[in-house]
């Protein structure tokens, strides 16, 4: 596996590419507005020190089945670092930015930075889903079984045009990392400032800045990953950044080191 093969996000991907597989799958067509895929992590660590596998977080809300249990996962703000041992393997549901919000019982934001049982969002049920999905080996038939129980809850969910609106709205955010000011973008967008604050808190679960924020710092780590050379001065213009400085800034905060070191190790 080569180091991209982790995912966006995924810092210093090539310590763990030897012993972490990710393996994705695009849900059912009849998810498509609501699921962006599935992702089901497997690691193999016998032998080998546990690892701490650090990850700067999309603005996605996901559902999580685990061998402890059935977790919803809310927009993760901070350094998300999830502790592997042994051997073991995870099963996700990425939802697409902004389309929890009809599974979800009050705003999104109230989920941020949380892990909460799915069970108190699904019912008591999930937890059995869960246990199914991850006795199966294949990705295809773990998607399909998953497939089954997320199409089974569609009928029960009022259509909300809001959703495809604000998803929408992030895609075009992280398409555009050079973006950098919630002002500068609602005014390409011919809306509110508060109307675009209100939205992300109630679908996103992040706040606009913290997605412009994010998507610039995806952009960062993933330069610094991909190897030494890299001229930051040139790459803060790039992004938006009113200087080296100010680019160092957000990287230290989030990541814990800055950028010339995180590339350097």
């Amino acid at each position: 596996m080569s180091m991209h093969d982790l995912g966006r996000g995924v810092l210093r991907p090539d310590e763990s590419a030897g012993f972490l597989d990710v393996r994705r799958q695009a849900a059912a067509p009849g998810l498509a507005a609501l699921v962006d895929g599935y992702w089901n992590p497997r690691w193999d660590l016998r032998g080998r020190d546990p690892y701490e596998q650090k990850v700067l977080a999309h603005p996605n809300v996901h559902l999580v089945f685990e061998p402890r249990g059935a977790l919803v996962y809310g927009v993760q703000r901070g350094l998300f670092v999830r502790r592997l041992a042994g051997a073991g393997q995870v099963f996700g549901v990425k939802f697409r930015p902004g389309a929890f919000r009809p599974f979800a019982l009050g705003p999104v934001a109230d989920l941020a930075d949380r892990a909460v049982p799915a069970a108190d969002i699904f019912g008591a049920g999930v937890a059995e889903v869960g246990r199914q999905v991850l006795a199966l080996d294949g990705l295809a038939a773990m998607a399909a079984h998953a497939d089954g129980f997320l199409l089974g809850l569609l009928p029960a969910l009022d259509p909300d045009p809001q959703v495809a609106e604000v998803a929408g709205l992030v895609e075009a955010i992280t398409a555009r990392p050079q973006l950098f000011r919630v002002d500068e973008l609602a005014r390409e967008l011919d809306m509110p400032v508060r109307r675009l604050q209100r939205l992300f808190a109630e679908y996103v679960g992040a706040s606009p800045k913290w997605v412009l924020r994010r998507a610039r710092l995806h952009e960062a780590a993933a330069r610094a990953d991909a190897g030494a050379g890299i001229d930051w001065a040139a790459l803060a213009a790039d992004l938006g950044y009113a200087d080296q400085a100010h680019l160092t800034r957000d990287f230290t905060a989030a990541v814990g080191a800055p950028p010339s070191r995180y590339a350097g190790r």
